[in-house]
């Protein structure tokens, strides 16, 4: 009989210590003499993982060549957009039907990030979002989901994305709540990886004796961890082709669109790799990403990357020759995740200067920096758009399908997503002829409104609904 020995810690300590040193980072072990065998296995453990070649390009790079740009001002065109208007959309939301009833679609949600810029302590998918009921972000994807296996008969499994810093309270409020009746074996959680921070002469910082400094890898990490949880490997086995993606703080979303999904797979502008929902930026100032083309690829400069003269550029009708906002929703096909993550590059790397505390390897204490001494690193899901052969750019309605919760105040709070929840039922239930007060001729709607997917997930299915008020009073609060 064979047994499997495992490596003894000695063991495990001379190949990392020959690892780090093969990169310069020998001295995250400087410690290591003072430590319990627990305190090692931690370390160790840790130092495992670093994806040291992923990270050897921003190592060796000074911060500076972060701020210039690769690209000429005379390069960046405007994008191809696909809109509802001009196609035979019965056609292709036909194909998008089919592929959810045939369990080709599941859905994938990023939900690392904690409330705390809202006030709130826990995971942001626990959330109060909704303007009567105050349901969870999480349950408003939930149902929304649960309704769309109801109208298309698909299984369409739930991928979520944790962070360390949620992981386990996203589990335990998913179990609190019975899954929102999805059923446990459907609703997948996989964790987000970890990057370190680097000092800003390449060297990765410690947060204690035996812990590195390690934020999460952003989400374009997603890719990378959907591959190392074998979620994508689950997906292959279960027939699952095409992933629908989207953000926690949009309550707007449509989580499973069958005409955005048959578009991904048969429009002539998509690849069937990566298909992007936009939506006509506000003004040229909005602090959104924007689809351009760039060297004949379609890519997403962030906000503060488009200079301002093309920003504020206009066709003679007046709008804006730049204008798709990216609002973080894509369908992306599963062989082609696959694809990226096998490369073994990963997404490229954008870096911050910030304030990380760490130890200072002669005295070994803490150091409570006052000024940016570190590079944190990170990944964006929208950096996988330009990597694909073609890619389609579908253009949305705001109203419609993008209210986010970012801020605790102000633009792009609760109180105006919640606002926007309102006003699409109040458009829903007026188009199925219900009298609805209004301040003023086309001004809001006066009552407040909560539609739940379960009820209706567009305004045709609303007006087959029964209950429906014939009319409704100033000041009104409905739940349907």
């Amino acid at each position: 009989m064979n047994h499997t020995t495992m490596p003894s810690l000695q063991e495990r300590y001379r190949k990392t210590k020959e690892r780090l040193e093969a990169f310069g980072q020998s001295h995250i072990l400087t410690f290591w003499e003072s430590l319990d065998d627990s305190r090692r296995e931690n370390l160790l453990a840790q130092c495992e993982t670093l994806p040291l070649e992923l990270l050897k390009r921003e190592i060796a790079a000074s911060p500076e060549t972060n701020t210039k740009s690769p690209f000429s001002i005379v390069d960046i065109q405007p994008v191809s957009i696909v809109r509802s208007h001009l196609l035979d959309t019965a056609k292709y939301l036909a194909l998008g039907e089919k592929m959810i009833s045939s369990g080709r679609v599941a859905c994938c949600t990023v939900a690392g990030g904690q409330g705390t810029r809202l006030g709130w302590n826990g995971p942001k998918g626990t959330f109060p979002a909704t303007p009567l009921l105050q349901k969870p972000l999480f349950q408003v994807f939930a149902e929304s989901i649960l309704a769309a296996r109801r109208r298309w008969h698909g299984n369409i499994p739930w991928y979520l994305m944790t962070s360390p810093l949620n992981h386990q309270a996203t589990q335990d409020f998913f179990r609190e709540h019975n899954w929102f009746e999805l059923g446990e074996k459907t609703v997948r959680f996989f964790a987000q990886g970890t990057l370190p921070s680097l000092s800003l002469d390449g060297k990765i910082l410690l947060a204690s004796h035996d812990s590195i400094a390690l934020n999460p890898d952003g989400h374009g990490g997603a890719i990378r961890a959907l591959a190392a949880s074998g979620s994508l490997a689950e997906m292959q086995r279960e027939g699952v082709d095409t992933l629908s993606y989207f953000q926690v703080d949009n309550p707007l979303v449509k989580a499973v669109d069958p005409l955005f999904l048959g578009l991904h797979t048969a429009h002539p502008e998509s690849s069937s790799e990566v298909s992007s929902k936009v939506v006509a930026k506000r003004d040229p100032s909005e602090k959104v990403g924007v689809f351009c083309r760039l060297h004949n690829r379609t890519v997403v400069l962030e906000y503060s990357d488009l200079p301002a003269h093309l920003a504020e550029a206009t066709h003679h009708d007046g709008g804006l020759i730049h204008s798709a906002g990216s609002i973080a929703i894509h369908a992306f096909s599963r062989d082609f995740l696959q694809r990226i993550a096998d490369d073994g590059h990963g997404l490229p790397l954008h870096r911050a200067l910030k304030k990380v505390a760490s130890i200072d390897l002669s005295s070994g204490i803490v150091i409570e920096p006052t000024s940016p001494n570190a590079i944190k690193m990170e990944a964006f899901i929208f950096d996988a758009v330009p990597i694909a052969r073609q890619s389609m750019v579908f253009e949305t309605r705001r109203d419609e399908e993008f209210a986010p919760i970012k801020n605790a105040d102000g633009e792009d709070s609760a109180a105006t997503s919640q606002r926007a929840q309102s006003e699409r039922a109040a458009r829903w239930m007026e188009s199925c002829g219900i009298k609805l007060p209004r301040d003023e001729e086309g001004g809001e709607c006066s009552a407040t409104i909560e539609l739940s997917p379960l009820t209706a997930l567009d305004a045709a299915e609303l007006a087959q609904c029964a209950n429906l008020p014939h009319n409704v009073a100033i000041g009104a609060k409905i739940v349907l």
